[in-house]
């Protein structure tokens, strides 16, 4: 029988028990890591470096990247140190931390998301009031309460979550530690309490999501009534990242925190944590990128005058 005060450490999932897979999924993880720290340093240099990138838009992808890079910091450079050193050992304050960490930043990253959706609806549907409604301390308000939210969600769930007595021993069937993991290891009964504030919390994102859907119907049906191709076409290009983000973040937190506990397979629970973990941080640069003329040019301009310094 164990409890929270006999577990000194927890055992996180090996993703390999020979040593040359172990080396290969540390270089993997190494070279995913250091793609999502140039990425998003890049965005973030560039818009804060481009007074051309001072808008509203801009400044909520800075949040966006900050963001990535907390959440992506806090779950690979553990999982890269258990794989060169053949360890799968956590503290246990270090898995307190950990779920805190990354629950604050995917929570917070999910408020952001809902803000920028109403960024976009404001910039397409009511460009005539978009100074107005998205001013400088508007843009600062609307960005610390998606911080502040991400803090208070983790802070009850960490909370609430060890505080449970823990009877299955200490392994945890993920690569990191997350709620889902953990409450596989309560006592009977004891994680119900968890499982009420993860209801209430999917609630409210449910309601985000509404919230989201409903913002894109209107600039959907705004951006149709654009009658040039050039400006339906720009005006797709700054949502159809934003919304690609939404939908990924959308399906695997939905599968991995609402399906019973006792539906669950290693495999599938780790390549979907990797998909909503790890992929997003990764992928956003580019997503962002790719279509964004400005920020292109922005980075373009940052890249040049980093040459001629040096030349």
């Amino acid at each position: 029988m164990f409890n929270h005060s006999s577990i000194t450490e927890f055992l996180l999932l090996a993703f390999a028990d020979t040593r040359e897979l172990q080396l290969l999924h540390f270089g993997l993880f190494l070279g995913i890591y250091l793609a999502a720290l140039l990425g998003n340093g890049l965005i973030i240099t560039a818009i804060a470096c481009d007074h051309h990138l001072h808008t509203p838009m801009y400044f909520f992808l800075l949040n966006l990247s900050l963001l990535d890079l907390g959440s992506i910091s806090t779950t690979l450079p553990k999982a890269m140190a258990n794989s060169l050193w053949d360890t799968r050992a956590i503290s246990y304050a270090g898995c307190a931390a950990q779920l805190f960490l990354f629950l604050f930043f995917i929570s917070a990253e999910y408020c952001l998301l809902t803000v920028m959706a109403y960024d976009r609806y404001v910039a397409i549907c009511k460009p005539l009031h978009y100074g107005t409604l998205l001013g400088s301390r508007a843009c600062a308000h609307m960005a610390a309460a998606a911080w502040g939210s991400g803090f208070l969600t983790a802070l009850l769930h960490t909370a609430n979550t060890f505080s449970l007595p823990l009877c299955h021993g200490n392994a945890v069937d993920q690569f990191f530690c997350e709620i889902p993991q953990i409450l596989k290891l309560s006592c009977s009964d004891a994680y119900l309490r968890e499982v009420g504030l993860l209801v209430v919390s999917v609630c409210l994102a449910f309601g985000c999501f509404v919230f989201i859907v409903v913002s894109y119907v209107q600039i959907f049906r705004a951006v149709l009534r654009i009658p040039s191709e050039q400006g339906r076409h720009k005006a797709f290009s700054t949502c159809l990242p934003h919304l690609a983000v939404v939908s990924l973040y959308v399906s695997t937190g939905m599968f991995t925190y609402l399906k019973p506990l006792s539906v669950s397979s290693a495999t599938l629970d780790l390549v979907v944590s990797l998909l909503y973990s790890v992929l997003p941080p990764s992928v956003n640069p580019l997503i962002y990128s790719m279509r964004n003329q400005q920020l292109k040019d922005a980075l373009k301009k940052l890249f040049q005058s980093v040459v001629f310094q040096k030349q």
